[in-house]
């Protein structure tokens, strides 16, 4: 028994405390009074209970915040598309304006050659290249166009022409390009020229008029049109200007450097000739004046040209 005491002593005293404590409070509960213990569960009880009100508290506003937030941000987001659909709008009402006066445009170059048949397409890309100058227009060969056709400005100052042709695109190489030969009429008495690319004027944005008719004179100023010798391009269609005259290396030969009448960076929508007669009535564009045309004397025969050709 001391062995056992002596072993278990403290463990016995301790259960014996419990016993008693829960007994005393059994007791008092019994009795209606609050004991010790009570008491210190209750002063415990009510700052737990006031903390997890806060708590609560506190996750709720944490709530209302994340849910107002993503409330907020799909707010902004459907301000942003609605943005986004605005200044398309707007967009396509400046670019329809101005297609609109593109056409009017058109409209008085056509009823002044009312045998052209036209067909309108927009510029879909430039070519990536530094070695040509061309683009790739939204018409082909399943809207009547062909290789060669004369491509116009709604003056109906030349771009260029046909040079590629899928069914629905096709590539437009322009009047600066290095591979255009064209047939031209330079100045007031129609003589006969070539109007061909030239890969250091193309950076530029020009082009040269050389292979004069022998005897025929260049001057600054002078006006160059199509001839028409090709018979893809037809006559009259206005390629730009001599801007300055330049002689050969060997020192006899003249040619000029002309400026074209289209403003080849700021096009978004040509006008493809398709089928014609007779010589272009150009108009002029807004702030020139019309030049005076004379009937185009007899074409001299023009030198062949290569790949890419007209006039």
């Amino acid at each position: 028994m001391k062995e056992y005491l002596k072993k278990n002593g403290i463990r016995l005293l301790i259960i014996l405390l419990v016993v008693v404590v829960i007994a005393a409070v059994s007791a008092q509960m019994l009795s209606g009074g609050a004991g010790f213990l009570t008491n210190a569960i209750l002063a415990v009880r009510e700052p737990i209970s006031k903390a997890a009100t806060a708590a609560g508290e506190l996750l709720d506003g944490i709530y209302g915040y994340v849910f107002d937030y993503e409330q907020l941000q799909a707010e902004l987001e459907a301000t942003r598309i609605e943005l986004a659909e605005a200044q398309e709008q707007v967009r396509e009402g400046r670019e329809a304006v101005e297609e609109n006066k593109r056409l009017k445009t058109l409209l008085g170059f056509a009823e002044d050659n009312p045998d052209f048949v036209m067909e309108q397409a927009r510029i879909v890309s430039w070519s990536p290249n530094n070695w040509s100058s061309s683009f790739d227009i939204s018409k082909g060969s399943d809207d009547g166009l062909e290789v060669g056709d004369a491509v116009i400005t709604e003056y109906g100052a030349l771009v260029g022409v046909i040079t590629e042709l899928g069914s629905t695109t096709a590539t437009v190489g322009t009047v600066i390009d290095v591979n255009t030969s064209i047939g031209a009429l330079v100045g007031s008495n129609g003589a006969a020229a070539m109007l061909v690319g030239d890969y250091s004027l193309m950076r530029d944005g020009q082009a040269r008029v050389t292979w004069l008719t022998e005897g025929a004179q260049l001057f600054r100023d002078d006006e160059i049109l199509t001839s028409g010798s090709g018979g893809n391009i037809p006559s009259g269609l206005v390629i730009g200007t001599i801007t300055s005259i330049q002689t050969e290396a060997a020192g006899q030969t003249e040619y000029g450097i002309i400026t074209p009448s289209a403003d080849l960076d700021s096009l978004v929508q040509v006008f493809i000739i398709t089928d014609f007669g007779g010589t272009a009535q150009t108009q002029p564009e807004t702030g020139t004046e019309q030049p005076e045309q004379s009937e185009a004397p007899a074409e001299s025969a023009a030198p062949s040209s290569p790949a890419a050709t007209g006039g």
